[in-house]
């Protein structure tokens, strides 16, 4: 079976290592996908799901708060500062967290409070998407 190993990586840990047949995730100009032998990149990835077909079939969903993508023939990886495993989303806390953003956002006073609010904006809303798609999946 073809596979390409897949790592994703917080500033945590580990939170996925293993073999697949494919990986889907946002890229900085679209959606990527990677199959096994896939030409060597390196590129900036924005808050999103990334989904991997693992060797067996099944699917595993784990949300990036955007980070760094390598791509060599044989290996991908995925760097993030944070990184959530889709069974591990938490809707209620996302939808807290996306409300806070949103009040710093009224409240902003200088550039650099208005530009931080609107990255949190950003994420959180990229998380409650890869939530909702990683249910859909389920």
């Amino acid at each position: 079976m073809n596979t390409i190993q897949v790592e994703v990586v917080s500033a945590e840990e580990s939170i996925f290592s293993g073999p697949a047949k494919f990986v889907a995730l946002p890229g900085e100009a679209g959606e990527l996908g990677i199959l096994p032998g896939h030409v060597p990149l390196i590129t900036r990835i924005k808050p999103g799901a990334v989904r991997i077909e693992k060797a067996d079939g099944e699917e595993e969903f784990v949300f990036v708060a955007g980070g760094i993508l390598e791509v060599q023939p044989k290996v991908v990886t995925v760097l993030s500062d944070t990184a959530i495993r889709g069974k591990d989303l938490d809707e209620a806390k996302a939808n807290e967290a996306r409300k806070a953003a949103e009040e710093a956002l009224k409240n902003a006073k200088s550039e650099v409070d208005l530009a931080k609010a609107q990255s949190e904006l950003a994420i959180m809303a990229a998380q409650i998407a890869a939530l909702r798609k990683y249910r859909q999946k389920r």
